[in-house]
């Protein structure tokens, strides 16, 4: 039980900080933070995701140039041009990399509004620092696992950041249904999305990028969007504009 209770809170903990910050705030700017709010958010994504922490700003140039050129040889993480998921997931984090490291050209229109924290990011994407987060992940299995088999948990829990990015970018590009007719081929995953915080409804998030609700039809559960309106109501974020009135579209 405690494994799986990890198991858990890793999941939505990494991917909640993936979504909220990495992707509404950093990559679309869909609501603004004072400076403290954005430093506490960053140790908030640095501790939530652990070893596979990921930068806000190269998260956001990487998910930027993503909706630039969806679909195409440009995209960091498109099927049509990864022979697996495997392959675009090992492809997507050469790219990181390197824009971390500075080596990838970069469009200055990609580099707008960035929240950075170098001393930060720097850290979090050691070695060292992946390194100390996946001995304390195996030492907690090795301490709770009640069986062989919850180990089979500990890749997930090693590389949730890059799992729940190739969940989404692989199986939303492939399956799922569409509300927009769009120049790409990004679909809805799943009907009620709790599994992916409401990241799988990616098809309504490439017609609307950023709007801080990616639900768009009645069943169309987005969990983190209530969370904003309590920290909007809190005066933690701010909306860059009015969030739209969303009608509710037939099946």
């Amino acid at each position: 039980m405690a494994i799986l209770l990890f198991f858990i809170g890793i999941w939505y903990f990494s991917l909640f900080s993936q979504t909220f910050f990495q992707h509404r705030y950093a990559a679309h700017g869909s609501f603004t933070m004072s400076r403290f709010w954005e430093r506490f958010f960053f140790l908030f994504s640095y501790v939530t995701q652990g070893s596979s922490y990921m930068s806000p700003r190269a998260y956001a140039i990487m998910h930027r140039m993503h909706h630039a050129y969806t679909d195409t040889e440009k995209d960091p993480h498109s099927p049509s041009f990864s022979r697996n998921i495997f392959a675009m997931m090992w492809r997507t984090r050469n790219i990181y990399v390197d824009i971390v490291k500075g080596r990838y050209p970069v469009e200055e229109r990609f580099t707008k509004g960035l929240p950075e924290w170098k001393s930060l990011d720097r850290w979090g994407n050691s070695f060292l620092s992946r390194a100390l987060w996946v001995l304390l992940y195996v030492a907690y299995f090795w301490l709770f696992a009640t069986s062989f088999w919850w180990f089979l948990l500990l890749p997930i829990v090693i590389t949730s950041g890059a799992f729940h990015g190739a969940v989404v970018n692989w199986f939303a590009h492939k399956y799922g249904y569409i509300n927009f007719k769009l120049k790409n081929t990004s679909r809805n995953l799943l009907v009620v999305d709790v599994l992916m915080l409401g990241e799988s409804y990616h098809n309504n998030h490439h017609k609307h990028p950023s709007s801080i609700n990616f639900g768009r039809r009645w069943h169309e559960i987005d969990p983190v969007y209530p969370i904003a309106m309590l920290l909007k109501w809190l005066r933690i974020i701010h909306y860059v504009k009015p969030v739209e009135v969303l009608p509710h579209r037939p099946a």
